[in-house]
């Protein structure tokens, strides 16, 4: 089975079993026979007779069963159909037929272990519908209730462009919850804090996974096209264009009512070996503030955390020649450009320099990208800790910008140069600059004289020694200036 496998399967199997997945056809093959020849789990079995089934499906239809697919392609799935929440792919899956479904339905691998002599049409829907997909929590929204699990955009691998359609229904209580939000945002961008949220992502259970969205995609909520973020720039030449990884607010075009259902539809290319997750979730969206008082809540981190990690990146390194004996750091924000008030960093930085909460927070409101301002790793809100040490510092020393620490994890301010330079600055202009012009001048001067001895009968002939005499006037009005 793994021998007959192309590149995009093999990179399927070896990512699904925590595998490298780069490399060319026969190094994924070699590692592709590697994990079978080590023992692989059954879930990998599982995948490869998947991965197989799906390359080579058993199932030929009849022209019957085309003929029939053909008349029942322009019907819409009745609402007994949408109600369920399930994915139902318009050339086959209609309440109208519904004893006939199973028959019609191409055969498609199975999540789960299957015997060879089973009747291939009788065999269950390609994919589990709900798949034990969890999405990552966004830190500016808490989830009040799940709409609809995340479902499985599968591929039919039938047509280029799928279809699938999705319904769900607000109750009394949550229609509530969106209309009394309206008012606390008055005349902002986003009328309601409480929103009904859509979130694409990959079909995968291995880890929480990040907003992404199906090529091609276009999604209709009750009829209306739904307004989707806007593709980033590629990253390089070829690349397809990619939109930014963040959810969907619906709100707008939801029926706030706990009457009539809502619809959504979904269009979007198919890939082979990559199938996509669709969920919708009732959550209220969060401010910077709000992030901030929740992170102050969490407390201050001990200040001996911070002397330990100075203590660490100070110890001589034996090995080292050059000993690091000191360790300077800024006290101003490099987001901002101002000094810190709420000092802040990842526990999963290495280095001491903070940054400021409050603007940090405020930035990832705008655009989402939990990155570290100053070693741009990823700096997530859970990660986040204040810096007690550094909350210490800024509340003894309030006149410098920099701090050094020593090899104890003690501190001393470095005091800012700025009066120092500007006397070091006059006194050298001064001592240096001004005995430099005062010589200069000097020289020229004697120079001029003596050129004035020698040419004083030229000065009303034509000027013959123009070459000569530009020099001496040019220095004629510095030594008239620095001499005084």
């Amino acid at each position: 089975m793994v021998m007959s496998f192309r590149v995009s399967e093999l990179q399927v199997l070896l990512g699904f079993a925590g595998r490298n997945k780069s490399g060319r056809k026969h190094e994924l093959l070699v590692k592709a026979l590697q994990l079978l020849k080590s023992g692989c789990s059954p879930a990998v079995q599982m995948k490869i007779k998947e991965l197989y089934r799906r390359r080579f499906p058993r199932k030929i239809l009849t022209p019957s069963d085309l003929s029939m697919l053909h008349i029942q392609a322009g019907q819409v799935p009745s609402a007994t159909t949408l109600t369920q929440g399930t994915v139902c792919h318009l050339p086959y899956d209609h309440g109208s037929a519904s004893a006939a479904v199973p028959a019609l339905l191409p055969p498609v691998p199975v999540l789960g272990p299957k015997h060879e002599a089973d009747v291939q049409h009788l065999s269950p829907p390609v994919h589990p519908v709900h798949p034990d997909v969890k999405m990552k929590r966004l830190p500016f929204y808490d989830v009040y209730d799940e709409l609809i699990k995340p479902t499985t955009l599968a591929s039919t691998n039938s047509q280029r462009f799928e279809e699938a359609h999705f319904t769900f229904a607000l109750t009394p209580q949550q229609v509530q919850q969106i209309l009394t939000s309206r008012d606390i945002l008055p005349g902002a961008k986003c009328d309601y804090t409480v929103q009904v949220q859509l979130r694409f992502c990959l079909c995968e259970t291995s880890c929480p996974q990040e907003d992404y969205f199906p090529p091609n995609l276009f999604v209709k909520v009750n009829g209306k096209l739904c307004p989707l973020p806007g593709y980033l720039p590629p990253t390089k030449n070829g690349a397809e264009p990619k939109r930014p990884s963040r959810p969907v607010n619906i709100t707008p075009l939801a029926r706030l009512s706990a009457t009539v259902p809502n619809t959504i539809v979904v269009n979007w290319s198919s890939e082979f070996g990559r199938n996509y997750s669709l969920s919708v979730y009732l959550v209220k969206q969060l401010t910077s503030v709000t992030l901030l008082q929740k992170l102050r809540a969490k407390g201050i981190r001990n200040p001996d955390h911070s002397r330990a990690l100075i203590k660490e990146k100070l110890t001589a390194d034996p090995d080292s020649e050059i000993a690091t004996t000191s360790l300077r750091v800024s006290l101003m924000c490099p987001l901002g450009k101002m000094r810190l008030i709420v000092p802040c960093r990842a526990v999963t930085c290495s280095h001491l320099q903070c940054f400021d909460a409050a603007l940090y927070l405020q930035m990832n409101e705008k655009k989402p990208t939990w990155t570290c301002p100053v070693c741009d790793k990823k700096a997530p809100y859970d990660a986040l800790i204040i810096d007690g040490l550094f909350m210490e510092i800024l509340n003894s020393c309030t006149d410098c910008d920099e701090i050094q620490f020593m090899e104890d994890g003690s501190w001393c301010p470095m005091k800012p140069k700025k009066e120092k330079q500007e006397v070091c600055q006059a006194s050298a202009f001064g001592g240096i600059e001004a005995s430099s012009l005062y010589t200069v001048s000097t020289e020229g001067r004697s120079s001029s004289e003596g050129k004035k001895k020698v040419e004083v009968i030229d000065l009303t002939l034509d000027s013959s020694s123009d070459e000569e005499e530009p020099p001496a006037k040019k220095q004629c009005p510095v030594s008239s200036m620095a001499l005084p």
